[in-house]
């Protein structure tokens, strides 16, 4: 993973140039950064204007740490696109509903979640609960895996994966709360049409409002770390 890493920054500057050059915003999967003598694991957001920011993954699952020694990150942010505000969480960190939650409430409106996942079993823990921060935190969520084998790579030589663009559960979305999927273990482009105007209905006069419901005089999420 440390000399994975050496090939971390000009990936980043490789993803930068093509952001401008199609004039896109691209959110990379996960890859290790090695700082300060320890092992990460960060996503970039590479905007089409050419600038660029990044996520550390904040849960580390045991594999990582046993096998590769990576450790967590302490920051969490939502970031500022022309598209509107996002927010990206690596793969393990999808399962700990207060992340999003943090999100939404700074006005997260798309959660990305790039993830590697070995089996199936693994992989609907990070879609069922992507599903349900959808639902509870009335957003967008897109998520994508990595597809294929890397023979005799521990702890990554195999992988399951199912791109998917998830939705809320209410009458103007899919009926499904699907928006789109991606054939299984599958290498494809999904596309899909997010309209941000229907989340401010939603949250406005849903059937139901999750955010607008909370009992905030009995509980809250509060973020500790300070910077």
């Amino acid at each position: 993973m440390r000399l994975l890493s050496e090939h971390t920054e000009p990936l980043r500057e490789a993803l930068i140039e093509m952001a401008m050059s199609y004039n896109i915003n691209i959110v990379s999967g996960s890859v290790p950064e090695y700082r300060d003598g320890y092992l990460y694991n960060v996503c970039f957001l590479c905007r089409r204007d050419g600038t660029w920011d990044k996520q550390y993954k904040i849960h580390i699952t045991p594999d990582e740490y046993m096998t590769w020694g990576l450790r967590g990150g302490d920051e969490l942010k939502v970031f500022d696109t022309d598209v509107g505000k996002i927010g990206i969480l690596v793969c393990y960190d999808v399962e700990f509903p207060e992340l999003p939650r943090l999100l939404a409430e700074k006005g997260m409106n798309i959660l990305l979640v790039p993830y590697w996942t070995d089996t199936r079993n693994g992989y609907l823990r990070v879609r069922h609960c992507a599903q349900a921060r959808a639902i509870e935190n009335e957003c967008y969520v897109a998520i994508s895996g990595s597809v294929g084998n890397i023979p005799r790579v521990e702890n990554m030589d195999i992988q399951y994966s199912q791109a998917a663009v998830l939705t809320p559960s209410d009458f103007a979305f899919p009926h499904d709360a699907v928006a789109a999927e991606a054939t299984p273990n599958t290498e494809m482009a999904l596309i899909a049409d997010l309209d941000i105007d229907l989340l401010k209905e939603l949250r406005a006069s849903g059937s139901v409002r999750s955010l607008q419901s909370r009992r905030d005089d009995l509980y809250r999420v509060v973020w500790l770390k300070k910077h």
